[in-house]
């Protein structure tokens, strides 16, 4: 396909492999490339030598585009900020924070920057800051979401009216199907993260793997709206969780309860009853663990059929 993504990128499918935390290190950023989609490492979990680790052995396992996740909250940002023009990498991928931090300082030195947006304001905002790109991502997605719960179906075409910015569609999209229907409401590519967790170069803890493949409709739910909303798997953690919230629980004592490293525990230690396991809806339609190649494959091949049957009728 040749559209605004994979000219922007240089990559042949406008499949994009979210950054996620724990789960996209640069096995699965390398694979994803190295299919014809944009891999990104999620730097999120990552301290400063650690990304520097997983960009140079991303380059050295892939000649194709790829590029770095970096939540703009992070509390040592400016280390990978630097890390990252230091060693050479070409796309950014920015979330949780002020897009005009970073976007022109990064821009300045020769890299496209896509930031992730959850409402059609923080879209023109995004592109006032001189983004190439914007991720509208609905509340239907796993980990940390917008507050205003918007899905990602009713986000689309209003992010499509907002901006003139190529616009990347992510939350509850992981089959060739749902990437034809995201891009009939407007999108120009697809931003997908549950699909690859359950890869297996993905860096996620086989048994978080496995649960993800055996869930059902219903399983996740968005939790801690006071601290930050985030999609989770029902558990022991987060029924607690939801308990004291229910019960009047402050800020102050959720994040008590919530505690250092519980995302680590589970997502990529494997602890399936008090880890914070951050996934999306769209996992109860998830039933197998294979290798990217072959999810990116499958994703373009249906996506294919499904274009097809649509111009039959």
């Amino acid at each position: 396909m040749n559209n605004r993504i994979t000219q922007l990128f240089n990559i042949q499918y406008p499949i994009i492999q979210a950054g996620m935390i724990w789960c996209a290190g640069w096995e699965l950023a390398s694979a994803v490339s190295n299919a014809g989609g944009l891999g990104l490492i999620g730097s999120g979990s990552m301290y400063p030598d650690v990304l520097r680790e997983h960009i140079r052995k991303c380059k050295a396992a892939t000649d194709k585009p790829f590029g770095v996740n970096v939540p703009l909250l992070y509390p040592d940002i400016d280390k990978h900020i630097a890390i990252i023009l230091e060693e050479g990498v070409k796309i950014v991928f920015s979330s949780a924070g002020n897009p005009k931090t970073w976007t022109q300082h990064l821009k300045d030195n020769g890299i496209k920057v896509v930031h992730v947006v959850a409402s059609s304001k923080f879209a023109q905002k995004a592109e006032a800051a001189g983004c190439d790109a914007v991720v509208c991502e609905g509340f239907e997605a796993g980990g940390h979401n917008g507050r205003d719960e918007t899905t990602t179906f009713v986000l689309i075409p209003q992010v499509r009216a907002a901006t003139q910015l190529p616009v990347i569609a992510a939350g509850g999209i992981a089959t060739g199907r749902g990437m034809l229907a995201a891009m009939a409401l407007g999108a120009d590519g697809v931003q997908m993260g549950t699909r690859f967790v359950c890869s297996n170069e993905s860096s996620g803890h086989q048994n978080f793997k496995e649960l993800v493949a055996h869930s059902n409709e219903g399983d996740t739910m968005l939790c801690i709206k006071k601290i930050v909303p985030v999609r989770l798997i029902k558990n022991d953690f987060q029924k607690r969780i939801q308990d004291a919230d229910e019960k009047g629980a402050s800020a102050v004592e959720l994040a008590e309860i919530l505690g250092r490293a519980r995302a680590k525990k589970g997502m990529f230690e494997g602890d399936l009853k008090e880890g914070e396991l951050e996934i999306g809806q769209i996992a109860s339609l998830i039933k197998e663990i294979k290798p990217a190649a072959e999810i990116v494959k499958e994703i373009w091949a249906e996506f294919l059929a499904a274009k097809n049957e649509i111009q039959n009728l």
